[in-house]
């Protein structure tokens, strides 16, 4: 049983794709950009600002499925420079406690709008 999860709390998809799924106690979270659902602007004004709002979009979308980071399993960091990981890893770190989920980053070519970060993660209850 497949669900969108659609809230006006995270970012609208700016592709063909769903903010999250739930299938049955499974959470698929779409990429994530540092776009504040509020203004509809990009938080650029630092890497660490561009995390944070992409953890809060995460932290939004887990909410409205009744989760929270203590269920995300995996991660997946997408990052324009690798030299931005330590910043990044300082701040995604904070808002997870006890087992940390399993996770990659890799730096990549290009983003959707040029951002420098771009977090999808999997949860499960």
């Amino acid at each position: 049983m497949k669900k969108a999860i659609d809230i006006p709390n995270a970012p609208k998809p700016v592709g063909s794709y769903s903010q999250a799924i739930l299938n049955n106690n499974t959470l698929y979270i779409s990429g994530q950009i540092p776009l504040n659902p509020i203004t509809q602007e990009l938080e650029l004004d630092s890497i660490q600002k561009a995390t944070e709002q992409v953890m809060s979009n995460i932290q939004a979308l887990l909410n409205a499925a009744g989760m929270t980071t203590e269920h995300v399993i995996k991660c997946s960091i997408f990052l324009k420079d690798m030299d931005d990981f330590s910043k990044v890893n300082e701040i995604y770190s904070s808002y997870f406690s006890g087992t940390f989920p399993a996770r990659e980053t890799v730096q990549v070519a290009r983003l959707p709008l040029d951002v420098p970060i771009e977090i999808s993660c999997i949860a499960s209850k």
